[in-house]
């Protein structure tokens, strides 16, 4: 994997478990992992993954945001 970019890219899931999910499902697909998921202090679970261009995801599951049916992320006011 080439070095670091600048930003990286976050996919959010609906719930806790498909954070692990999802990684695995990515790293079967040819992704390299580079942070297993934990939780982080603010609340919720989250991985990390370098994909075959070297980009980095952030798999994110977080209670405060909320996904809707159409799989939009909402955010309480």
């Amino acid at each position: 994997m080439t070095s670091p970019g600048a930003f990286s890219l976050a996919h959010n899931v609906p719930t806790e478990e498909d954070v692990d999910a999802v990684i695995d499902r990515l790293i079967q697909a040819g992704a390299i992992l580079l942070r297993e998921p934990d939780a982080p202090p603010q609340g919720g679970r989250r991985g990390y993954v370098g994909d075959p261009d070297g980009h980095v995801w952030e798999i994110a599951w977080n209670p405060a945001w909320p996904i809707d049916a159409n799989g939009h992320v909402t955010f309480a006011i």
